[in-house]
């Protein structure tokens, strides 16, 4: 076996989530199957973005073809260039796509960078006026001058977010004020209403000089001040992801078609320039892109969607605004078992017979058992065959000098272990379950 080069705190993160049955936040690059055919155009994207530009990507896939692995590879390579990523989960209650301010809110509450976990607002806001402090200084300014300095330099970096949203600026001065007061109760508050939140006290506001909540057309003007922010505290740019889009489908058909117009503005936006340094991907299956109650219900957004697809799947254009995932075959998944099963045997005390008893032939033994047990179909097999994989054979292995999976171990796949998206997508007579 050919190690794998990966330090322990990665492995251990990606094995941790694979073992819950969820897709890992880190340490994709270890696991991408088939991804990179789109690394050059995403890469050279990617570049676009920091360079100043901005870019608008359609991921579309049934489940299980791995839309969520590719935002967040893709926000792995957006954060070795530097970026922030904001993942974003649409849903009809929680987060509307009608209701920018709320979208809004959650990408500052998702927020991340390479030092901070979400939500990694206030330190970007706080390394803001740190930057802005040392430019006054590098102009000359003395200790005494330094607060005036900073705040004419605030004023001219926010010139062109003023014009769009100029509560952005004076909240960030009123943030300000209140820490250089020590009064860090107004401070969160204010930093809190900058992020969008509802319900802030009414004399923190007035203490910063804003009034009321943010609102459906603000929040494209607080996303710009944000980019300023994000772009002078060092951030080359910002990955929004809006994952789950065909959730739209399942609305009122009024919320809907607000979603559809909300979406076909954000991307217009992004194209004319407004969002310099954004880089932003929406996945959702093929029935959202391609059916009634999804884009094609509005025909500007299906235009700027179009996208061929009628040629093999080999020729995919990976430039084009709109990218298929395949999804996973047998092969496919068992190949990407025994990548796992590699890289989980890799810097342990019993690598040789981890990978020994849990060899290639009965990783793929165990694939074509999940498969066959959620009625062949593939599609829905990988993160259950992955969970099943780590937790139920190698975990054992590891720790059971005698258990070999094949004497001691048969497969059940219960009801409860399925996602509500899994039991939709596998039909109950498909299904051989033992109870």
């Amino acid at each position: 076996m050919q190690p794998i080069p990966v330090s322990a705190v990665r492995r251990r993160a990606v094995i941790d989530a694979l073992r819950r049955g969820a897709v890992p936040d880190s340490g994709l690059d270890l696991l991408a199957t088939g991804l990179d055919r789109f690394e050059a155009a995403v890469e050279a994207e990617l570049d676009a973005v920091a360079a100043g530009g901005a870019v608008f990507k359609a991921v579309r896939g049934e489940y299980g073809s791995g839309k969520t692995f590719f935002a967040r590879w893709l926000g792995e390579h957006a954060k070795r260039r530097n970026f922030a990523v904001a993942e974003i989960q649409i849903s009809e209650t929680e987060t509307p796509l009608h209701k920018l301010e709320t979208v809004y809110r959650r990408l500052t509450e998702r927020l991340t960078t390479t030092s901070f976990p979400p939500s990694a607002l206030r330190p970007v806001v706080d390394a803001w006026f740190y930057a802005l402090e040392e430019d006054a200084l590098a102009a000359g300014a003395s200790e005494e001058i330094l607060p005036a300095a900073v705040d004419a330099l605030m004023t001219a970096r926010l010139t062109e977010v003023s014009r769009h949203a100029p509560a952005f600026a004076t909240a960030l001065r009123g943030y300000r004020n209140a820490i250089l007061a020590d009064d860090e109760a107004t401070a969160a508050a204010v930093l809190a209403w900058l992020g969008g939140q509802p319900n802030v006290a009414a004399s923190a506001r007035r203490a910063a000089g804003v009034r009321g909540d943010l609102d459906h057309f603000g929040a494209l003007g607080f996303l710009q001040g944000l980019l300023t922010v994000l772009r002078d505290s060092g951030h080359r740019g910002l990955l929004v992801v809006l994952d789950e889009v065909e959730t739209l489908q399942r609305v009122r058909s009024d919320a809907r078609d607000k979603a559809l117009n909300a979406l076909r503005q954000l991307i217009d936006e992004v194209h004319s320039g407004r969002f310099p340094g954004v880089y932003l991907l929406i996945t959702g299956t093929p029935a959202f892109y391609d059916g009634q109650q999804g884009v094609q219900r509005l025909a500007p957004l299906a235009q700027r969607l179009a996208t061929d697809f009628t040629t093999d799947p080999r020729f995919d254009n990976p430039r084009a605004v709109q990218l298929r995932l395949p999804g996973f075959t047998l092969e496919s998944l068992i190949s990407l078992g025994i990548t796992i099963r590699d890289l989980y045997a890799t810097g342990t005390e019993n690598s040789d017979r981890i990978t020994s008893v849990a060899d290639d032939a009965y990783v793929a033994e165990l694939a074509r058992a999940v498969s066959g047990s959620l009625g062949g179909k593939v599609g829905v097999a990988p993160r259950l065959f992955l969970k099943k994989l780590v937790s139920d054979v190698l975990d054992r292995i590891d720790q059971f000098p005698d258990f070999d999976p094949r004497q001691h171990y048969r497969l059940t796949v219960t009801s409860t272990e399925l996602t509500d998206t899994e039991r939709n997508l596998v039909s109950p007579d498909d299904i051989d379950l033992d109870l």
